[in-house]
């Protein structure tokens, strides 16, 4: 971690005890977005981002003291899921439908194909690496199997595993070495070691839940998982060990997916079906994607 990154970090931690932690309130009204409510992620500003937005071809754009509008309508045919951003602040969005990654202007709000592999089930969310590199999760969830895929920086597609559960949420270790995946409806979080070609290693199981499934799922910068437990109404934390270090309660009983931003990283951002909205809580460690954002 840079010098100046890591004292940051440590400023964050020491206010974080003198703040409320892990306590959920609503950030936008009720309704705004449609049940389709899905793949929030912060821009370097600040800004948040989701889909589903009035209608499930809308993006939304909401600003960090909760009034939304509408940023960009995908072409017909497209619906997005996951949302990503790069260091140089290009979105990235999972295109369900057309069996795309998406790439967004933010400055012209031009949407171009960055990436198309018919043999997707369907892109579902998305995690990029410190070079760059996306990987996808791809569920078919009438067969309840899944795919994962590379996607490079030139847009060609790799898949990396088949056979799996219904894969869904997804992210990347601190190190880089490491790809973890959710199974929505086995109800396990799994780890792939990333070998130095980017292809998978064998996974292992970092979790196993009896009940409840899975949906979005983001690291911190320990390396820590935040995971969203789609029908009980909970973010779960889990070392990446698996140890459950607490969950929070988000206000319905359908959060879909989660992503980090604020002044410091360490607001917690989630999608929430029942009520269609986004809610908060602040965390006491900034997450992985901030820091790479604010990178220097």
């Amino acid at each position: 971690m840079k010098p100046l990154l890591a004292l940051f970090c440590s400023l964050a931690l020491a206010r974080a005890a003198d703040e409320q932690l892990f306590v959920a309130t609503p950030l936008t009204a009720g309704g705004a977005f449609t049940p389709g409510i899905e793949g929030p992620a912060c821009d370097g500003a600040g800004n948040l981002y989701a889909v589903s937005f009035g209608e499930k071809r809308n993006i939304g754009k909401v600003t960090p003291d909760g009034k939304a509008e509408l940023f960009v309508t995908l072409p017909e045919g497209s619906a997005g899921n996951g949302i990503r951003f790069d260091r140089a602040g290009t979105m990235y969005v999972a295109d369900y439908m057309g069996h795309n990654v998406l790439r967004v202007d933010m400055k012209t709000k031009a949407v171009s194909v960055f990436a198309h592999e018919p043999r997707m089930s369907q892109p579902n969310d998305i995690a990029i690496a410190a070079d760059g590199t996306l990987y996808a999760s791809d569920p078919d969830w009438k067969n309840k199997t899944g795919q994962l895929w590379r996607i490079d920086r030139d847009g060609s597609t790799h898949l990396l595993a088949s056979g799996l559960g219904t894969t869904n949420g997804i992210d990347v270790s601190p190190d880089g070495r490491t790809l973890y995946v959710n199974e929505s409806e086995q109800r396990g979080v799994w780890a792939f070691p990333i070998k130095p070609d980017r292809s998978l290693g064998e996974r292992k199981l970092v979790k196993q839940f009896d009940d409840f499934g899975f949906d979005g799922m983001r690291c911190d910068v320990d390396g820590n998982l935040y995971a969203t437990r789609h029908g009980k109404g909970t973010v779960v934390k889990l070392s990446p060990g698996g140890e459950v270090l607490r969950e929070i309660d988000v206000l319905g009983l359908k959060p879909s997916n989660i992503c980090f931003g604020g002044p410091d990283g360490r607001t917690a951002y989630v999608t929430e079906v029942d009520h269609q909205r986004l809610v908060q809580f602040r965390v006491d460690q900034p997450a992985l994607e901030w820091q790479r954002l604010h990178e220097k």
